[in-house]
């Protein structure tokens, strides 16, 4: 009787091992399916992102999508470097394997009208306009006591706040100009004739000690104030600093472009003096 049920049981049994088999593999399929479509997801996002912070591609409308490594580029671009641009950011990706670039180049193409609100990418500029001017007054021996506020919009910077003499304020705005991607600058700066306490001017004074300061950060300080002026190539410029003694060596395009080099570097805190007879144009 025990073994008559058994053999009746087996084939429910047997079929029951089959759905589960297929159950497993169903719900494994999904996942890799789910994972594949968040990995897809993840990749457009990048492209698009970089595509929105491009100041080449930004004012296209171009689209976006990925599946299973490889991007589908569409839309317009004026010129065809624009589209090869398009497709060595998407092959940068992490993941992108293959491009297909549908972007089609139409040399009188007129991008769509934007709304009056910024775009994303130009949000991004006015942050990183802002970011850098707050480090150059910051880092400047003239401007660090500055209670400065730096507001940016779409490349046009205001500047409000106190100043300790109108040379300061004067100066904050030269370098808030000098900035890469200012357009304009509203300096709103007021002037505060209120003489320093003993205890600022001692701090003062320590800020000024060039031997206070390490040579490295005045070093990183001098290439990161070139780097972000639009005036000045930092690139070409080598900088070092010893015992407070920045020396700047390489070549430029202009009288000009060398004159602000050298200014930019003894407007740093801890610069003790700037030897250029390196610098050669």
């Amino acid at each position: 009787m025990y073994r008559k049920s058994y053999f009746q049981s087996r084939p429910i049994l047997q079929a029951t091992g089959i759905a589960l088999a297929i159950t497993a593999m169903s719900s494994a399929a999904a996942a890799d399916t789910t994972s594949q479509n968040v990995t897809d997801a993840r990749q457009e996002t990048q492209i698009w992102t970089t595509y929105a912070l491009s100041p080449y591609l930004r004012a296209n409308d171009l689209k976006v999508s990925v599946h299973d490594g490889k991007a589908t580029l569409t839309g317009k671009v004026e010129e065809s470097v624009d589209k090869d641009l398009a497709k060595q950011i998407a092959l940068g990706v992490s993941g992108v394997t293959d491009v297909d670039n549908q972007i089609t180049v139409q040399a009188d193409y007129t991008p769509p009208v934007r709304s009056l609100d910024r775009s994303y990418g130009q949000v991004i500029d006015d942050a990183t306009i802002t970011a850098a001017i707050k480090s150059k007054l910051t880092w400047s021996k003239y401007t660090d006591g500055l209670d400065t506020n730096v507001d940016t919009k779409s490349g046009k910077v205001t500047l409000s706040g106190t100043a300790d003499s109108a040379a300061a304020k004067n100066l904050a705005g030269s370098l808030a100009m000098n900035t890469r991607g200012v357009e304009s600058v509203n300096n709103q700066l007021v002037v505060n004739g209120t003489k320093l306490n003993m205890v600022d001017s001692a701090k003062s004074s320590t800020r000024e000690a060039g031997h206070e300061i390490a040579d490295s950060w005045i070093t990183t300080k001098v290439k990161s104030t070139f780097m972000y002026s639009s005036n000045v190539d930092g690139s070409d410029i080598a900088v070092s600093t010893h015992s407070g003694v920045v020396t700047l060596s390489g070549k430029l395009s202009s009288g000009a472009e060398r004159a602000l080099a050298i200014e930019l570097a003894k407007n740093v805190r801890g610069v003790i003096s700037v030897e250029s007879n390196g610098l050669t144009i």
